[in-house]
């Protein structure tokens, strides 16, 4: 199944690819567009990594 095929069965929203910009404190990080992703699920990110994000948080991380 792509990203853009799956929906969440509770909200009916998609998870979007995202790439990190910045890291912030306390699971934080900052995506394209300025958008802050709460990364607890998928631990320490860095710069450049890209995550895939529901309703502003990360999910899962991609492999590049």
């Amino acid at each position: 199944m792509s990203c853009s095929d799956s929906h969440c069965i509770t909200c009916s929203d998609e998870a979007t690819l995202m790439i990190v910009t910045a890291v912030l404190a306390g699971a934080l990080a900052v995506c394209e567009a300025g958008v802050e992703v709460m990364t607890d699920l998928v631990g320490p990110v860095n710069p450049g990594d890209t995550l895939l994000v529901h309703a502003g948080v990360a999910i899962a991380r991609v492999a590049p």
